[in-house]
């Protein structure tokens, strides 16, 4: 799965809309709709709010698999 999926995925799962993710992360709603149709990759410290607000790893968001 690419990181524009999984963060399509997740988002629904917490049933927000990509404004109310933007919102809660400080970024527009027009970045966040480019990170998830793989327009553009988020940068480091994006990857870090999104990965704290959803409580995951960041190998989790990449859908990184222990060896």
């Amino acid at each position: 799965m690419d990181l524009g999926k999984k963060l399509k995925e997740l988002r629904l799962s917490y049933n927000l809309t990509q404004t109310d993710l933007a919102i809660k992360l400080g970024i527009s709603r027009v970045n966040y709709t480019r990170y998830e149709n793989g327009k553009v990759n988020p940068d480091y410290e994006t990857l870090i709010k999104i990965a704290d607000f959803y409580d995951v790893t960041l190998d989790e968001l990449f859908d990184r698999k222990k060896y």
